[in-house]
């Protein structure tokens, strides 16, 4: 059974951890709409991604 050779101090654990923590989503400011919608995603109002119509735009909105 594989056992350490060495107690892992607390930075050095805690530097590991570091990349763990939890991201807050990112928004961008849509060019045409000026709402806020996630990069490299469609505008689902609007049904465009990348100044292209990709679905049909929702009216029940």
């Amino acid at each position: 059974m594989a056992v350490p050779k060495k107690k892992v101090s607390k930075s050095r654990r805690d530097m590991r951890r570091s990349h763990d923590a939890l991201k807050s989503p990112s928004y961008v400011e849509d060019q045409d709409s000026g709402e806020l919608r996630r990069p490299h995603h469609i505008d689902l109002k609007s049904g465009m991604y990348r100044g292209r119509q990709v679905l049909e735009p929702k009216s029940d909105f």
